[in-house]
C-alpha cells in the first residue's frame, strides 16, 4: 500500500482550499482560486496557519503575480475590500493586465517540479512527509498541494 503523509508533517491542513488543478472561472488561470481563498482566510481569520503562511504572497502566489506583472498585495487588497466573489473579479480585472497569457502560466503552473531541482524539491518534502516512496507517483508541485491536501491518496 502506498504511504500517506505523517499527520501533521506539513502543520496544519486547510483542506477547504481549492484543488490546484481547478481554474478560476473568470480568468482561467490555476492557482488564483487557492490565492483568492487564502487571502479570503486571512480576512476571516487574522492569519493563515504557518504550514500556508510561510508560502502566502511568496511561492506559486509570487510566481503567479510575478507572471502577471502586479504585487501579490494587490491581490490580497482586493479580496479583503470586496463583500463578494463577483466584486473580488471585478477588482482584479482592474489591476491584471490585458493579456493575462493563461495558457503560458498554467503549462508552467503544472509543470512545476519536473526539472532536476524540482525533483529534488519533491523528494525532500516527500521525504518530510515520511512518503518518499510516493515519488514516482508525485511529478509536480501541483500534485503534491493535492497529496499534503488528501486529494491524491
Amino acid at each position: 500500500m502506498a504511504s500517506q503523509p505523517i499527520p501533521g508533517s506539513t502543520g496544519v491542513i486547510l483542506r477547504e482550499l481549492p484543488s490546484a488543478y481547478i481554474p478560476h472561472a473568470a480568468t482561467g488561470l490555476l492557482h488564483l482560486p487557492r490565492f483568492i481563498a487564502k487571502a479570503s482566510y486571512v480576512k476571516t481569520h487574522g492569519a493563515l496557519p504557518p504550514s500556508y503562511a510561510k508560502n502566502y504572497k511568496r511561492g506559486m502566489d509570487g510566481f503567479l503575480c510575478l507572471h502577471l506583472g502586479i504585487e501579490p498585495d494587490a491581490v490580497e487588497r482586493a479580496v479583503h475590500e470586496s463583500a463578494s466573489d463577483a466584486e473580488i473579479d471585478a477588482r482584479l480585472r482592474e489591476i491584471f493586465p490585458t493579456e493575462l497569457r493563461v495558457a503560458e502560466w498554467n503549462r508552467f503552473y503544472v509543470q512545476r517540479g519536473l526539472s532536476g531541482p524540482g525533483r529534488d524539491f519533491l523528494k525532500e518534502a516527500l521525504t518530510n512527509m515520511g512518503c518518499a516512496d510516493r515519488l514516482s507517483d508525485i511529478l509536480t508541485v501541483a500534485d503534491l498541494i493535492e497529496f499534503d491536501e488528501g486529494r491524491i491518496l
